[in-house]
């Protein structure tokens, strides 16, 4: 019998299960982001900070969030929503915590999204933000670092990628969210936990169709990272979940990237599923994991 973190967790995954609605197929793209608006719309605002800017950076919009004058780090973040939803507004709550938490200042990026903009776009734009925020900074001491959930946890992989490869401006470190990193989603937790854990199998299959519509592709490096030459990376902190059927391509990554010679913090968060970061307001545990993330996060920064 499977073990949820919390009774709060199990009562939740139990009301989705009972009802889990039309599918993201049945939805599609403007259904889905009508669905989620709603949520978003739901949900208690986060904390109070020192100024929070709406701006646009490399020509893409984004969000700037100073938990003081003179911030701890900059953390260029990049939302989770299959590569299809999820925008500045979704994620505002999880970025007014990540600066709150950790002293950071927070450059959230709302990157153009499938299928309107399919691969290689969102990485474009994830690429130029780092640039712009490298560029940006006040000081060259103060750390960069990136950092994305879920398919955000993907393009933030992808980004240090390209970056290293084009010689450009190289994070103090990556944070990495149960990360999509292989997608031709052939992990067994695909099967094993694609079904009745809130993220289905089915969903992220059609998430991937919108932003990389030619099978073929999905097995490149530069789509998928598990796929990629790891070496000469940015330390990374990647944190998966036990309920999640992201899981093992996440710890597949975090296992090659040590294999690298590139310096990983990696943990499983035992009973969790995938998007623990934005259930905070559901459970206690959620609350617990993304308060060990920020810890994890809080160290990368620390020169």
């Amino acid at each position: 019998m499977s073990t949820f973190a919390d009774a709060e967790l199990e009562a939740f995954v139990t009301a989705v299960r009972r009802d889990p609605g039309p599918t993201a197929r049945e939805l599609g793209a403007a259904g889905l982001r009508r669905a989620q608006r709603g949520r978003v719309l739901a949900q208690p605002r986060g904390p109070e900070l020192h100024a929070v800017t709406d701006l646009t950076v490399a020509g893409t919009p984004a969000r700037h969030y100073l938990p003081a004058p003179e911030p701890r780090a900059t953390v260029v973040f990049l939302h989770g929503g299959m590569w299809v939803i999820g925008d500045l507004d979704s994620h505002d709550r999880a970025c007014r915590r990540i600066a709150a938490a950790t002293g950071a200042a927070v450059l959230a990026v709302d990157y153009r999204r499938a299928p309107e903009h399919p691969w290689p776009a969102a990485v474009d734009d994830a690429v130029a933000a780092v640039r712009w925020a490298a560029s940006a900074r006040t000081t060259a001491d103060l750390p960069l670092i990136v950092m994305g959930d879920s398919c955000g946890g993907h393009l933030a992989a992808l980004a240090c990628l390209r970056l290293r490869d084009e010689h450009g401006p190289r994070p103090a470190g990556q944070v990495l969210l149960y990360p999509n990193t292989d997608l031709t989603l052939s992990r067994p937790s695909i099967r094993t936990k694609g079904t009745g854990w809130v993220l289905g199998a089915d969903a992220l299959a059609w998430g991937i169709e919108q932003w990389v519509p030619d099978p073929a592709m999905r097995a490149l490096p530069t789509v998928s990272p598990l796929a990629a030459d790891l070496h000469d990376l940015p330390p990374a902190v990647v944190v998966t979940a036990e309920h999640d059927p992201l899981r093992d391509e996440g710890d597949a990554y975090a296992t090659r990237l040590a294999a690298a010679g590139v310096p990983v913090t990696h943990r499983c968060e035992p009973g969790q599923i995938h998007g623990f970061l934005t259930l905070d307001t559901v459970t206690p545990s959620a609350r617990t994991a993304a308060a060990r993330l920020f810890t994890d996060l809080t160290t990368l920064m620390t020169p």
